[in-house]
């Protein structure tokens, strides 16, 4: 056994140590790899050096390298190693968290950990909730729940409300709860890609007129496509005057309530009737680390929970938690000790300095990119997610103009220090810079930088 974990670890700190020099992105004959790794079932076992050989030299290479300083694509996950110590810890003790008979200590400490998510948003004492996968799961569980205290039995003439900018989470979550796609309206944004809250209370009053239930309202802290915060405080205020539920989906941008200026970005959020939050990104640790926080835990359990004669008594103080009577899992692993251990070991002044790094990077770039004669900040940083395009001289909106923009990020990516993604903003492609890796630090940034301008001059900027 220490055997296994001291060969595991050789190979582990290598790849750690090495991260900064790797590729960041290197899936380059990834169909011809798959293929010479597709096999059956064996037989017989083999070298654990073997299946390190073939995970550390063949298959890990192969990737986008999420973990490296230079990923700043889509929204970036963490790694943070002591998540991956919880987790062995929790994988080697095996102990079933799902009902808190089973498990009372183990599952005190998991809902510390929740608490310790609510506060860092703002909700208040008393408010609960649980740990998933991500930010898709979390967002489903949410439209259960407000669709049970909203809606009841019967939802057929519900609507849902929330931005055009949305997650397609938000819109997979309300077909897996039931509703129609003409059930979920999605609203126009304003120049800064918020969503227009008097568009929202027009589209509520003329549904109520067509006889139609409004039952919930999402809102954004961070969108994907280009960091956008809505005016969070407004959307409870509509919420509220309106008797709905309100849900704000922060799964990028949630922890920087954790800094000054996040808190102010995102003043509001601690109305909501539930968050959506990924530590995965915010709290740099490892994927499949996804929250639902809730104002009234009750509400979850009158959506999720569901009696069996096999199992034991369910607790009746709400100080004491049975997770499975909370969310849709049973089967759930102690996911808990790596959000738990962290936090415990670290404190929360080490996240909150580091995601304050992260907007002063953001700020850097944007800084960077205003004085690059036709680039355009189509998203200036609201967080630290940034979107942004060249546009040459004479250059009119089109597929010519979006294919010198493709032909810019191959650019950068092709030099191998940093790794940027694209989306399609108002009907034009635009670059994106997110920054929320624990490793990303002002020297590479201004590689990306110097990247950019080097792409730049390539493609005729």
């Amino acid at each position: 056994m220490r055997a296994l974990v001291a060969a595991a670890m050789e190979r582990i700190g290598a790849h750690i140590e090495a991260l900064p020099a790797m590729p960041v992105c290197d899936v380059a004959g990834g169909a011809a790899l798959a293929r010479t790794l597709r096999e059956g079932l064996p037989a017989e076992g083999c070298p654990f050096e073997h299946v390190l050989g073939v995970l550390f030299d063949r298959a890990v290479p192969c990737t986008f390298n999420t973990a490296s300083p230079g990923y700043l694509a889509y929204v970036p996950g963490g790694g943070l190693f002591l998540a991956a110590v919880a987790d062995l810890i929790a994988d080697a003790t095996n102990r079933y968290v799902g009902v808190w008979q089973a498990a009372p200590g183990l599952v005190q400490l998991e809902t510390n950990a929740v608490r310790w998510l609510a506060e860092i948003v703002g909700l208040p004492a008393g408010s609960g909730g649980f740990l998933t996968t991500g930010g898709s799961l979390a967002t489903f569980s949410a439209v259960v729940t407000a669709r049970s205290e909203k809606l009841g039995e019967r939802f057929d003439d519900g609507v849902i409300y929330t931005s055009d900018q949305a997650h397609h989470s938000v819109q997979r979550a309300a077909r897996l709860a039931g509703f129609r796609r003409d059930q979920v309206r999605e609203i126009g944004v304003d120049e800064r890609f918020r969503v227009d809250v008097a568009a929202m209370a027009a589209a509520i009053a003329a549904d109520r007129a067509r006889g139609r239930r409004p039952c919930l309202v999402v809102g954004h802290a961070g969108t994907t496509n280009t960091g956008a915060v809505d005016d969070l405080a407004a959307l409870a205020d509509l919420a509220a005057r309106e008797g709905l539920w309100l849900h704000v989906d922060a799964a990028y941008g949630g922890f920087f309530c954790l800094t000054a200026r996040g808190r102010a970005a995102l003043a509001g959020i601690e109305c909501a009737d539930s968050v959506t939050l990924d530590p995965h990104k915010g709290m740099f640790l490892p994927y499949g680390t996804g929250c639902l926080l809730a104002r009234d835990p009750a509400a979850l359990r009158r959506a999720h929970g569901s009696p069996a004669d096999y199992l034991p008594p369910m607790q009746d103080d709400p100080d004491f938690v049975d997770y499975c009577e909370l969310s849709p899992e049973l089967s759930r692993d102690f996911r808990g000790l790596r959000v738990w251990l962290p936090l415990k070991l670290l404190g929360a002044r080490v996240f909150a300095r580091a995601l304050d790094e992260k907007l002063d990077l953001a700020e850097v770039c944007a800084a960077a990119l205003r004085e690059l004669p036709g680039v355009e900040l189509v998203a200036p940083p609201q967080l630290s997610l940034l979107a942004f395009r060249h546009v040459p001289a004479g250059a009119t909106e089109g597929p010519e103009l979006d294919a010198h923009n493709r032909r810019w990020l191959a650019a950068i990516n092709r030099r191998g220090r940093v790794f940027l993604t694209g989306t399609m903003v108002r009907g034009g492609f635009v670059l994106r810079i997110c920054v929320v890796s624990f490793r990303t630090h002002r020297s590479r940034i201004d590689a990306a930088l110097a990247d950019i301008r080097a792409g730049l001059a390539e493609v005729g900027g």
